[in-house]
């Protein structure tokens, strides 16, 4: 279990979240337990992969603590309740919607999915931990520096499209973290090599070393 100020915490160091979505459920398993050994520890599992309650709770009974693992694509309350019973510590939606409601209700953390000002602050009047900025690459890093502007103090974390040359300058416009799926995971939750994950892992980490520096240095 994680509190809301908890999650907000680990997004802040460790600025990114892994997202896995895969066809094969021992190999989604395995992306998630390379990733935590690369220093990757925020995995969202979503539930539209295979098995993707089933690769939850594995993950839960293997990794134990060096994950910190979130459910994704919740978008009903039978999700979201099915996710917190397989061992989701906080869940993640593309929308606004009943899978943000029941989460709260269930006092999980919620990175709700909002991409407008309107859909913004609907996700704050709900009570969402952060904004999924989804889809990211629709609008770019310039466009979360001018939603920033009349929502200065909110967490945002950009989704979708945000590749390692990307992510550095969504950190540098005020992201506090960036959930990445396919740039990161590639192939691995399908059965892919695990050598070439070790790789973007690495390589991620670093481009968003350079994105907070940035951030700091523009602060």
């Amino acid at each position: 279990m994680i509190t809301r100020t908890g999650l907000l915490e680990e997004l802040r160091n460790r600025r990114l979240v892994a997202i896995i979505r895969g066809s094969d459920p021992a190999a989604s398993v395995r992306t998630a337990l390379t990733l935590a050994e690369e220093g990757v520890h925020l995995v969202e599992v979503s539930l539209s992969g295979r098995d993707g309650l089933a690769v939850i709770e594995e993950i839960a009974r293997t990794a134990g603590d060096a994950v910190r693992l979130g459910a994704g694509t919740v978008l009903t309350g039978d999700d979201a309740r099915r996710a917190r019973d397989a061992g989701a510590a906080y869940i993640v939606t593309p929308s606004l919607g009943a899978g943000v409601d029941e989460a709260l209700r269930l006092d999980l953390p919620v990175l709700a999915g909002a991409l407008t000002p309107t859909e913004t602050a609907a996700a704050v009047a709900a009570g969402a931990t952060a904004v999924k900025l989804f889809p990211a690459s629709a609008h770019g890093p310039a466009y979360l520096s001018a939603l920033r502007d009349p929502f200065p103090e909110v967490p945002f974390v950009p989704v979708g499209g945000v590749g390692a040359a990307e992510a550095p300058a969504f950190l540098a416009r005020g992201a506090i973290a960036v959930g990445v799926g396919s740039p990161l995971c590639g192939d691995a939750p399908h059965g892919g090599d695990l050598a070439e994950l070790r790789d973007r892992a690495r390589t991620f980490i670093a481009a968003l070393e350079t994105g907070a520096a940035g951030r700091r240095a523009g602060s």
